[in-house]
């Protein structure tokens, strides 16, 4: 069975001992919207200890919310008690939670679009909070006052932008008021859930026009301070006709689209951070003599990223690969004219993929030259995976056995030796020692 037919099993049984049970929130808005949901909520009357009971594999997640998650064919479906809930002392949680009846329920969640029930068995839509007409207007609207479901919950207001640019939908007057008004109050939600609201807006659609929904919003100097600044800094016009930093920023994300030949179904994570931050070194890196100049941005600009993914909690591997590829976004410029053995090693570096389509987003959102990635891209294609990381000629091993004492040259002698390889210079062992015993006579002379 389908996720959506699973789903609809799951109401049968409900309704069948003599509960009610709607399907709930996105996964309506998808279905009115025409689109296929991923995943289907279910609200019901019915108490935790009813579902469990009801259902053969259950995982009590949050019962004194009155979640539960019913598994059927692999599938994890949230099933909710109806419910009311109290204030939300640390804008975050509820201090309380009461069951009550579908229409209370859908009052307490966050914006229209998301405020709909659908019985699949009769085929019924509720609509207590004009949720279809708004998605019929195409408008972001909180349900009831904005100020308290933002006072609620202040990460609703990152998510009214991330709904704002998937679906492409203006945020009505009175919403985006509020979020403007509470805007300096998002620091109270933990650095997990802004990264995640935050990888959702750049990884999905219009991520360009996210960021920019967020500044307007006041939100942006809040979450990403760095990105802000970025406005008004200004770029010599023959290499960026586009506008300053912000702008050029801008023009990138609206280029950062899914490439399947890479691999990449959809941008990921590290790649869109590449992409929002490779000019952050910019905005303290401004100088203007003989022209505009930024001199080391990209190094600069490498450890201010390093502070931004520590702030929002990155792992170790994604802000390794961030940092990398915000270190490297200029490599491509002069790859014509790059040592064989310098290109091979970029090739053979397992985010290469990732600067690769940086590198050409970063051309066409400014000259629009895209002669170095084309180069650079016929060369991965070209060359072997043997050809760009062969197999070392000797090892420290080797060295040792030549009379050498372990220490800092040997990374010294590997590296010139391995350049050399990859320059085509070296082909076998005996060679490789040669120029070893050359370089250690040197070194002794």
């Amino acid at each position: 069975m389908t996720v959506k037919q699973n789903a609809l099993e799951i109401v049968k049984t409900l309704q069948e001992h003599g509960y009610k049970a709607f399907f709930a929130g996105g996964c309506v808005r998808d279905m009115i919207m025409g689109k296929e949901s991923e995943d289907y909520d279910i609200a019901t009357s019915a108490l935790p200890e009813d579902i469990m009971k009801l259902f053969e594999r259950t995982i009590p997640v949050g019962v004194q919310f009155g979640v539960v998650i019913v598994v059927k064919e692999g599938h994890n479906f949230e099933v909710a008690t109806f419910r009311t809930e109290g204030s939300y002392t640390d804008g975050r949680h509820p201090d309380y939670v009461a069951f009550s009846t579908p229409e209370a329920d859908v009052k307490r969640r966050d914006f229209t679009i998301n405020g709909l029930l659908y019985d699949p068995v009769k085929n019924e839509i509720l609509d207590f909070v004009d949720g279809q007409a708004d998605i019929s207007r195409g408008i972001i609207r909180t349900i009831g006052n904005p100020v308290e479901r933002f006072t609620e919950d202040k990460l609703r207001m990152i998510r009214a932008a991330r709904f704002a640019c998937r679906f492409n939908f203006p945020i009505h007057d009175d919403t985006r008021r509020a979020i403007i008004q509470l805007a300096k109050n998002i620091h109270v939600v933990s650095a997990e859930r802004i990264r995640e609201e935050l990888e959702k807006i750049l990884t999905g659609p219009n991520p360009h026009i996210g960021i920019k929904l967020l500044d307007e919003l006041c939100l942006l100097q809040e979450i990403l301070p760095e990105v802000s600044s970025m406005k008004g800094v200004r770029q010599p016009e023959n290499f960026h006709p586009e506008g300053d930093v912000f702008v050029h920023t801008l023009l990138c994300l609206s280029k950062l689209t899914p490439v399947p030949e890479q691999g990449m179904e959809r941008p990921t994570w590290t790649l869109a951070m590449g992409v929002i931050l490779h000019d952050i070194g910019k905005t303290v890196t401004f100088e203007e003599s003989d022209r505009i100049r930024f001199n080391l941005h990209e190094k600069v600009g490498a450890d201010m990223t390093a502070k931004i993914c520590d702030r929002l909690k990155t792992s170790n591997a994604e802000k390794d690969r961030i940092v990398w590829l915000v270190l490297k976004h200029l490599y491509f410029k002069d790859a014509q004219k790059m040592r064989l053995s310098k290109l091979k090693r970029l090739l053979a570096e397992e985010g290469y993929p990732e600067l690769a389509e940086l590198c050409r987003i970063d051309a066409l959102a400014s000259s629009g030259d895209l002669s170095d990635y084309h180069y650079c891209q016929e060369m991965f294609s070209k060359l072997s995976h043997e050809e760009v990381k062969p197999k070392p000629l000797i090892t420290g091993h080797d060295l040792i056995a030549m009379g050498l004492k372990p220490g800092p040259v040997f990374k010294d002698i590997l590296t010139k030796i391995e350049d050399e390889q990859l320059e085509g210079n070296l082909k076998t062992k005996e060679e490789a020692i040669e120029m070893a015993k050359s370089l250690i006579y040197q070194m002794n002379t």
